[in-house]
């Protein structure tokens, strides 16, 4: 089985289950989300980090409905949103401000986290709809990445021992943007977990994580090296088993019906108060920039329903 070269998660194990990971690539699903902001570089590149984190997050999962991963601070970017669903549908977007975003450029000898995003939280929650309760995890924002907090979270939260690697790749003239991922779990002992000693299932991980350090960006985001071949390169030895690869997309979920709902939730008056110097209630998706617009005839229409 070959997996395809881009917009994918691929699931795999080695040792017999003893550590599961993922490979995630982006490409024509990132630069098409940040194809719809004009987005400083820094930005784009904390929601493409964000957005292939949330990917190789939602793969570790078994649900049906969104998986949604959020970056809140005080600093320059002081939000970050991202979610996929079950169905491999993924958008996202940021809000920066543009002083704060200036004097972060200036910073240029601090890491990502407390560049961009000091003083904040990284949160997840997975939504599978009104019947079910939302499953959400939330750790501070103390690493230098994004990987390293949610390296903690595993840690602290779950006692998986976890590690990443993962890398942004700008767009330039011969392709658009790429992010990359890897990440791999220690998992838990259990009735079908491999016979190992304890020194032998810590010198497993520990050799897993040194290889998968190793790991150059150039492979990451090579279209030519599938990422089920990009496994095989770091596992091959170790008994490595791939799962069937999952597609990702990018695709808004927002409708004019969707919107017009969430109007109606909130009182006619509310919404009156909402118009423009036309006399029109415009709402733009912060995720796609679609823009809905109504009008009085349409507002009488939708709260008469």
């Amino acid at each position: 089985m070959t997996s395809p070269a881009d917009d994918v998660v691929l699931p795999f194990m080695t040792e017999a289950g003893a550590i599961r990971g993922r490979v995630v690539r982006l490409g024509a699903a990132l630069d098409g989300i940040l194809a719809e902001h004009a987005y400083p570089q820094a930005v784009a590149e904390r929601l493409g980090e964000t957005l292939v984190l949330a990917a190789a997050l939602a793969g570790a999962l078994k649900y049906q409905g969104v998986f949604t991963l959020q970056v809140q601070s005080k600093g320059a970017i002081p939000l970050i949103v991202a979610d996929v669903t079950s169905d491999g549908e993924m958008r996202g977007y940021a809000r920066f401000d543009a002083e704060l975003l200036a004097k972060a450029e200036q910073e240029r000898a601090l890491p990502p986290v407390p560049r961009y995003l000091s003083k904040g939280v990284l949160a997840f929650t997975v939504d599978q709809g009104a019947d079910t309760d939302r499953y959400q995890g939330i750790v501070e924002l103390t690493g230098d990445t994004l990987t390293d907090c949610a390296t903690e979270y595993f840690r602290k939260s779950e006692q998986l021992e976890t590690a990443f690697r993962m890398a942004v790749r700008p767009a330039a003239a011969d392709h658009g943007w790429q992010a990359a991922a890897v990440m791999i779990q220690r998992m838990p002992l259990g009735p079908n977990s491999p016979i190992l000693t304890a020194e032998q299932a810590d010198e497993s991980w520990r050799s897993a994580v040194i290889l998968l350090a190793s790991t150059k960006d150039a492979e990451l985001f090579d279209t030519g090296l599938a990422p089920d071949r990009l496994a095989y390169r770091l596992y091959h030895a170790d008994g490595l088993q791939t799962h069937q690869p999952r597609p990702l997309v990018a695709r808004c979920r927002c409708s004019a019906d969707r919107v017009a709902g969430t109007l109606r939730s909130f009182p006619r008056a509310e919404v009156d108060s909402m118009k423009d110097e036309t006399g029109q209630v415009i709402v733009v998706c912060e995720f796609c920039k679609s823009r809905y617009a109504f009008n009085d005839q349409d507002l009488d229409r939708l709260y008469a329903s």
